[in-house]
């Protein structure tokens, strides 16, 4: 009984080897002598450059330069404008002391309100939700200029809820100290410095000092070292000024790249790529100036959006997709060439059964790897020339197809 257990205890460790053996030699077989069949299949295939992009805008800056008290936002960042619309006002002189007593009459409305217990309306609701939310975020926000513009607009609210609580209430005691805070708002509005929109488009105050530089009416001034000279930082935020704001042009925008690879050598004004500025941003784009400077291409994209997302940024990281293919897609040593009537044309062999049969191809488009094929149609190969048996015969590439590839073994 113990010699049974022992023998196939010595059975299941050699059939055990044999089973290591034999996975270890599939893996060199896959390794160092891999198949020579590929099934096609439908795919995409795309050449792209990665680089970094100037953005230029059609933007006009707004400013008073006999002003340097700051600016008070009637339009907010990234907010629509038409010509001639509001989109700022400077401080006055005395601004810091007719806010501190616009606070001072806001608490003592705030404190008769409480002893008057006044019902709100639906829209004074609406309102002190939607402060109490901007207080909220406020304990998150770190960035000076965000917690400066969150508080603006409380401010805001805060004017309007106090407007609505006019037409409420009829306490004669909350009327009067309403009117002063009229008074008071009144004083701030006549002879302040207002300024307003020059074209229309999208209000930003992020104005870094290029605007006059990056123009769209120099583009031939734009080469590789005038870009470099900037020495800009890719990816850099734009800090918002609190002395400027500007109009921008939001159906257009430009970029311009310095690039020298073969794809960008090869493009010509007119053409047509996509850009991809984001994970999640793809824009179609178009060549509409190549200038060339000392030994590097500079390339100008038109794009025809401006995004949020662009406003922010003057250099940014972007791929260059230069061309995009959908179709059968398989590796470049799968295509093999023949003369045939004295033409080289390409071919892939076509494995059915054991049987490998020559289908001539057309190479649609290609990179360093792969390459988008298709069939011809009868008429092509009558054009090409070739035999009327051969066509008669030909049959189109379809999915699924098993195809030879070209390894020792096939050659």
């Amino acid at each position: 009984m113990r010699l049974t257990k022992k023998l196939k205890k010595i059975v299941a460790i050699i059939i055990s080897i044999f089973i290591i053996i034999y996975i270890i030699y599939a893996i060199f077989l896959l390794v160092f002598n891999p198949s020579n069949i590929y099934i096609l299949t439908k795919g995409e295939l795309y050449a792209e450059d990665e680089t970094v992009g100037y953005i230029i805008r059609d933007e006009q800056v707004i400013r008073d330069d006999e002003n340097s008290s700051g600016i008070y936002k009637i339009a907010s960042e990234g907010q629509k404008v038409a010509k001639d619309e509001y989109v700022f006002r400077y401080y006055k002189e005395s601004e810091k002391e007719l806010t501190e007593k616009i606070n001072e009459v806001d608490y003592q409305i705030q404190e008769l309100l409480e002893k008057e217990k006044i019902k709100p309306s639906a829209d004074i609701k609406v309102i002190e939700n939607q402060i109490e939310e901007k207080l909220n975020n406020l304990n998150y926000l770190s960035n000076y200029q965000e917690i400066r513009e969150s508080k603006d607009n409380i401010e805001e609210l805060i004017s309007k809820k106090i407007n609505y609580i006019a037409e409420l209430t009829d306490n004669v005691e909350i009327k009067k100290y309403i009117q002063q805070r009229k008074e008071y708002e009144n004083q701030l509005i006549n002879g302040a410095s207002y300024k307003t929109a020059t074209m229309s488009g999208v209000v930003s105050y992020k104005v870094d000092g290029l605007e006059d530089k990056l123009k769209v009416n120099n583009f031939s001034e734009l080469t590789d070292t005038f870009l470099e000279s900037l020495d800009l930082k890719t990816g850099q935020i734009i800090s918002s000024s609190n002395e400027y704001g500007k109009v921008i042009d939001n159906f257009k925008c430009y970029i311009a790249v310095v690039i020298n690879s073969e794809l960008a050598k090869q493009a010509k004004v007119g053409d047509k790529v996509t850009l991809r500025i984001s994970t999640t941003e793809d824009d179609d784009a178009e060549i509409v100036q190549i200038n060339e400077g000392s030994g590097n291409r500079t390339i100008i994209f038109e794009l025809n959006n401006m995004s949020q997302n662009l406003i922010n940024y003057r250099k940014i990281a972007i791929d260059i997709i230069w061309w995009e293919k959908n179709g059968y897609k398989v590796p470049n040593k799968a295509i093999f060439t023949k003369n045939f009537n004295g033409q080289d044309l390409n071919y892939i062999i076509r494995n059915k059964n054991g049987v490998q049969t020559e289908i001539l191809v057309k190479v649609e488009k290609q990179n360093d790897k792969f390459s988008i094929i298709s069939s011809y149609d009868s008429s092509e190969l009558q054009e090409l020339g070739i035999d009327e048996d051969y066509i008669k015969n030909y049959k189109k590439i379809s999915n699924y197809d098993e195809i030879v590839l070209n390894t020792e073994e096939s050659n």
